[in-house]
């Protein structure tokens, strides 16, 4: 695995940071956005570090939005969105701020604001309740 050591993913991914981990395949963690931009964000990184898409190997990106699949329909099974947005972004123009590859996986509520990043941390024991909520829709 390559980690880059000032990289909070890099972090979260090798256990050295903690997060509320939904799970993980060979090569992907699932895990509660801590600035969510709706209850219920996860984020899906590779555990290898890969700055953008252009960076990424096809096994690991497949492994992500395999993951990504996965966690989305134990998403929609224990939230029930009305919506999912699903998307990833690549380079500070297209709005990423952690330069980590990363989707977001995000539940939706009609009539709900539009947002891709969320503007206050998130209560921990919140996000814990969310990360086990979705582990076991998994099952």
């Amino acid at each position: 695995m390559i980690e880059k050591p000032d990289c909070i993913f890099c972090q979260i991914a090798s256990g050295r940071a903690s997060a509320a981990r939904i799970t993980e395949s060979a090569h992907a963690l699932a895990f509660m956005d801590l600035f969510p931009a709706a209850d219920g964000h996860v984020l899906v990184i590779p555990k290898t570090h890969y700055e953008n898409l252009f960076e990424s190997d096809e096994e690991t990106l497949a492994d992500v939005h395999l993951l990504a699949r996965r966690v989305a329909l134990a998403m929609r099974h224990a939230l029930a969105p009305d919506g999912m947005m699903m998307f990833q972004l690549n380079g500070v123009a297209a709005g990423q701020s952690v330069f980590h590859y990363h989707a977001h996986l995000l539940p939706r509520r009609a009539g709900s604001e539009l947002r891709i990043h969320g503007r206050a941390k998130a209560d921990p024991a919140r996000l814990a309740e969310l990360a086990a909520r979705i582990a076991a829709a998994l099952a």
